[in-house]
Protein backbone atom coordinates (compact mmCIF):
# COMPACT_ATOMS: atom_id res chain seq x y z
CA UNK A 1 0.00 0.00 0.00
CA UNK A 2 1.48 3.38 -0.97
CA UNK A 3 2.68 5.54 1.92
CA UNK A 4 0.24 8.32 1.06
CA UNK A 5 -2.68 6.03 1.96
CA UNK A 6 -1.72 5.85 5.61
CA UNK A 7 0.84 8.60 6.16
CA UNK A 8 -1.61 10.70 8.15
CA UNK A 9 -2.35 7.76 10.45
CA UNK A 10 1.35 7.04 10.88
CA UNK A 11 2.00 10.67 11.73
CA UNK A 12 -0.66 10.36 14.43
CA UNK A 13 1.13 7.37 15.99
CA UNK A 14 4.45 9.23 15.87
CA UNK A 15 2.90 12.25 17.57
CA UNK A 16 1.39 10.15 20.34
CA UNK A 17 4.75 8.43 20.89
CA UNK A 18 6.55 11.78 21.04
CA UNK A 19 4.03 13.09 23.56
CA UNK A 20 4.69 10.09 25.82
CA UNK A 21 8.46 10.61 25.69
CA UNK A 22 11.39 8.22 25.53
CA UNK A 23 11.36 4.91 27.42
CA UNK A 24 13.14 5.14 30.77
CA UNK A 25 15.80 2.65 29.68
CA UNK A 26 17.35 5.27 27.39
CA UNK A 27 17.16 8.01 30.00
CA UNK A 28 18.67 5.98 32.84
CA UNK A 29 21.29 4.11 30.80
CA UNK A 30 22.31 6.67 28.22
CA UNK A 31 26.04 6.06 28.76
CA UNK A 32 25.71 2.33 28.19
CA UNK A 33 23.56 2.85 25.11
CA UNK A 34 26.06 5.34 23.71
CA UNK A 35 28.97 2.98 24.40
CA UNK A 36 27.17 0.06 22.77
CA UNK A 37 26.44 2.22 19.73
CA UNK A 38 30.09 3.27 19.56
CA UNK A 39 31.29 -0.33 19.70
CA UNK A 40 28.68 -1.29 17.10
CA UNK A 41 29.89 1.42 14.71
CA UNK A 42 33.57 0.53 15.14
CA UNK A 43 33.43 -3.26 14.79
CA UNK A 44 34.48 -4.63 11.42
CA UNK A 45 32.60 -7.89 12.07
CA UNK A 46 29.42 -5.89 12.64
CA UNK A 47 29.90 -4.15 9.29
CA UNK A 48 30.47 -7.49 7.58
CA UNK A 49 27.41 -8.96 9.25
CA UNK A 50 25.27 -6.01 8.17
CA UNK A 51 26.35 -6.69 4.61
CA UNK A 52 25.22 -10.28 4.92
CA UNK A 53 21.84 -9.65 6.50
CA UNK A 54 21.01 -6.84 4.06
CA UNK A 55 20.70 -9.51 1.36
CA UNK A 56 17.91 -11.22 3.31
CA UNK A 57 15.69 -8.13 2.98
CA UNK A 58 12.96 -6.77 5.20
CA UNK A 59 10.57 -9.35 6.61
CA UNK A 60 7.21 -7.97 7.73
CA UNK A 61 8.74 -4.97 9.44
CA UNK A 62 11.72 -6.82 10.88
CA UNK A 63 14.39 -5.28 8.69
CA UNK A 64 17.60 -3.31 9.21
CA UNK A 65 16.09 -0.70 11.53
CA UNK A 66 14.70 -3.42 13.81
CA UNK A 67 17.84 -5.52 13.98
CA UNK A 68 20.12 -2.51 14.52
CA UNK A 69 18.04 -1.45 17.51
CA UNK A 70 17.96 -4.96 18.92
CA UNK A 71 21.73 -5.29 18.52
CA UNK A 72 22.62 -1.97 20.15
CA UNK A 73 20.14 -2.41 23.00
CA UNK A 74 21.38 -5.97 23.62
CA UNK A 75 24.92 -4.62 23.94
CA UNK A 76 23.75 -1.87 26.26
CA UNK A 77 21.92 -4.35 28.52
CA UNK A 78 25.13 -6.37 28.81
CA UNK A 79 27.02 -3.26 29.92
CA UNK A 80 24.35 -2.48 32.52
CA UNK A 81 24.24 -6.06 33.77
CA UNK A 82 28.01 -6.46 34.03
CA UNK A 83 28.29 -3.15 35.88
CA UNK A 84 25.88 -4.38 38.53
CA UNK A 85 27.01 -8.02 38.72
CA UNK A 86 30.46 -8.44 37.12
CA UNK A 87 31.21 -11.64 35.22
CA UNK A 88 34.64 -13.03 34.52
CA UNK A 89 34.37 -12.25 30.82
CA UNK A 90 35.76 -9.89 28.23
CA UNK A 91 32.83 -7.49 28.35
CA UNK A 92 33.47 -5.81 25.01
CA UNK A 93 33.80 -9.19 23.33
CA UNK A 94 30.47 -10.24 24.82
CA UNK A 95 28.95 -6.99 23.54
CA UNK A 96 30.24 -7.89 20.06
CA UNK A 97 28.56 -11.28 20.29
CA UNK A 98 25.33 -9.53 21.33
CA UNK A 99 25.62 -7.22 18.33
CA UNK A 100 26.05 -10.16 15.97
CA UNK A 101 23.19 -12.08 17.58
CA UNK A 102 20.96 -9.03 17.26
CA UNK A 103 21.77 -8.62 13.58
CA UNK A 104 21.20 -12.29 12.78
CA UNK A 105 18.24 -13.15 14.98
CA UNK A 106 15.47 -12.57 12.39
CA UNK A 107 17.10 -13.81 9.20
CA UNK A 108 14.44 -16.55 8.97
CA UNK A 109 11.58 -14.40 10.27
CA UNK A 110 9.19 -15.55 7.54
CA UNK A 111 9.59 -19.24 8.40
CA UNK A 112 7.76 -21.40 10.92
CA UNK A 113 9.75 -21.70 14.17
CA UNK A 114 11.86 -18.82 12.88
CA UNK A 115 14.09 -18.66 15.96
CA UNK A 116 15.49 -22.16 15.53
CA UNK A 117 15.54 -21.86 11.75
CA UNK A 118 17.45 -18.61 12.18
CA UNK A 119 19.90 -20.26 14.56
CA UNK A 120 20.68 -22.91 11.95
CA UNK A 121 21.17 -20.29 9.26
CA UNK A 122 23.31 -18.16 11.55
CA UNK A 123 25.56 -21.12 12.33
CA UNK A 124 26.41 -21.35 8.63
CA UNK A 125 26.99 -17.61 8.28
CA UNK A 126 29.21 -17.41 11.34
CA UNK A 127 31.66 -19.97 9.94
CA UNK A 128 33.03 -17.11 7.84
CA UNK A 129 33.70 -14.88 10.88
CA UNK A 130 36.77 -14.76 13.11
CA UNK A 131 35.01 -16.33 16.06
CA UNK A 132 35.75 -19.30 18.28
CA UNK A 133 33.44 -22.29 18.07
CA UNK A 134 32.13 -21.59 21.58
CA UNK A 135 31.29 -18.00 20.56
CA UNK A 136 29.40 -19.17 17.48
CA UNK A 137 27.52 -21.64 19.65
CA UNK A 138 26.62 -18.93 22.17
CA UNK A 139 25.22 -16.70 19.42
CA UNK A 140 23.17 -19.46 17.82
CA UNK A 141 21.82 -20.60 21.19
CA UNK A 142 20.71 -17.03 21.92
CA UNK A 143 18.96 -16.81 18.55
CA UNK A 144 17.21 -20.15 19.12
CA UNK A 145 15.97 -18.87 22.49
CA UNK A 146 14.56 -15.49 21.43
CA UNK A 147 11.01 -16.49 20.43
CA UNK A 148 8.20 -15.19 22.62
CA UNK A 149 5.90 -17.60 24.50
CA UNK A 150 8.16 -20.60 23.91
CA UNK A 151 10.29 -22.40 26.47
CA UNK A 152 13.94 -21.39 26.29
CA UNK A 153 16.85 -23.77 26.81
CA UNK A 154 18.84 -23.06 29.96
CA UNK A 155 22.56 -22.68 29.26
CA UNK A 156 25.43 -23.87 31.43
CA UNK A 157 27.78 -20.90 31.06
CA UNK A 158 26.66 -17.66 32.81
CA UNK A 159 27.97 -15.51 29.95
CA UNK A 160 26.07 -17.61 27.39
CA UNK A 161 22.90 -17.35 29.47
CA UNK A 162 23.32 -13.58 29.72
CA UNK A 163 23.80 -13.32 25.96
CA UNK A 164 20.63 -15.34 25.40
CA UNK A 165 18.63 -13.28 27.88
CA UNK A 166 19.76 -9.88 26.60
CA UNK A 167 18.87 -10.80 23.02
CA UNK A 168 15.37 -11.76 24.13
CA UNK A 169 14.89 -8.59 26.16
CA UNK A 170 16.25 -6.22 23.51
CA UNK A 171 14.01 -7.85 20.91
CA UNK A 172 10.96 -7.54 23.16
CA UNK A 173 11.73 -3.86 23.84
CA UNK A 174 10.58 -3.46 20.22
CA UNK A 175 7.09 -4.60 21.26
CA UNK A 176 6.72 -1.18 22.87
CA UNK A 177 6.54 2.11 20.93
CA UNK A 178 8.28 0.63 17.88
CA UNK A 179 5.23 -1.54 17.21
CA UNK A 180 3.23 1.57 16.36
CA UNK A 181 5.89 3.95 15.05
CA UNK A 182 7.68 1.49 12.75
CA UNK A 183 6.65 -2.17 12.66
CA UNK A 184 2.92 -1.76 11.91
CA UNK A 185 3.61 0.46 8.93
CA UNK A 186 6.41 -1.68 7.55
CA UNK A 187 4.15 -4.73 7.81
CA UNK A 188 1.33 -2.97 5.98
CA UNK A 189 3.68 -1.86 3.23
CA UNK A 190 5.30 -5.27 2.80
CA UNK A 191 1.91 -6.99 2.58
CA UNK A 192 0.29 -4.21 0.53
CA UNK A 193 -2.46 -4.16 3.13
CA UNK A 194 -4.70 -1.34 4.29
CA UNK A 195 -4.97 -0.03 7.83
CA UNK A 196 -8.70 -0.78 7.72
CA UNK A 197 -7.88 -4.45 7.20
CA UNK A 198 -6.05 -4.71 10.53
CA UNK A 199 -8.31 -2.53 12.67
CA UNK A 200 -10.79 -5.36 13.47
CA UNK A 201 -7.91 -7.30 15.05
CA UNK A 202 -6.22 -4.27 16.61
CA UNK A 203 -7.48 -4.69 20.18
CA UNK A 204 -6.68 -8.41 20.11
CA UNK A 205 -3.17 -7.46 19.06
CA UNK A 206 -2.85 -5.17 22.07
CA UNK A 207 -3.65 -8.10 24.34
CA UNK A 208 -0.84 -10.06 22.73
CA UNK A 209 1.56 -7.21 23.44
CA UNK A 210 0.39 -7.03 27.06
CA UNK A 211 1.37 -10.69 27.54
CA UNK A 212 5.00 -9.82 26.86
CA UNK A 213 5.11 -7.55 29.91
CA UNK A 214 5.97 -10.29 32.40
CA UNK A 215 8.38 -12.30 30.22
CA UNK A 216 11.58 -10.24 30.42
CA UNK A 217 14.58 -12.27 31.52
CA UNK A 218 17.45 -10.07 32.73
CA UNK A 219 17.33 -7.86 35.81
CA UNK A 220 17.57 -4.85 33.48
CA UNK A 221 14.81 -6.17 31.26
CA UNK A 222 12.52 -6.75 34.23
CA UNK A 223 13.08 -3.17 35.38
CA UNK A 224 12.67 -1.41 32.05
CA UNK A 225 10.83 -3.85 29.78
CA UNK A 226 7.36 -3.23 31.27
CA UNK A 227 7.84 0.50 30.65
CA UNK A 228 8.41 -0.18 26.94
CA UNK A 229 5.29 -2.33 26.83
CA UNK A 230 3.14 0.13 28.77
CA UNK A 231 4.15 2.95 26.45
CA UNK A 232 3.38 0.84 23.42
CA UNK A 233 -0.02 -0.11 24.80
CA UNK A 234 -0.83 3.52 25.53
CA UNK A 235 0.16 4.55 22.01
CA UNK A 236 -2.00 1.77 20.62
CA UNK A 237 -4.94 2.66 22.85
CA UNK A 238 -4.85 6.38 21.98
CA UNK A 239 -4.26 5.65 18.30
CA UNK A 240 -7.22 3.28 18.12
CA UNK A 241 -9.50 5.78 19.85
CA UNK A 242 -8.48 8.52 17.41
CA UNK A 243 -8.61 6.44 14.25
CA UNK A 244 -11.92 4.62 14.72
CA UNK A 245 -15.32 6.34 14.36
CA UNK A 246 -16.41 4.98 17.74
CA UNK A 247 -13.36 6.62 19.38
Amino acid sequence: MPDRDYQEARNLSLKIAADLGSPRFYLHNDKEVARSQQLFDLASMVRDCLGVVADYGDCYGHGLSHIRKVAVDAGAIILVEVNSAPLRVDTERLVLLAHLAGLLHDIKRSEKDHARAGAREASMILKNFALEDRECSAITQAIANHEAFQAADQLDEPADQLLSDVLYDADKFRWGPDNFTETLWAMLASRRATLEAVLPRFLTGLEGIRRIRETFRTSTGKIYGPDFIDRGLEIGRRFYQEITPAG
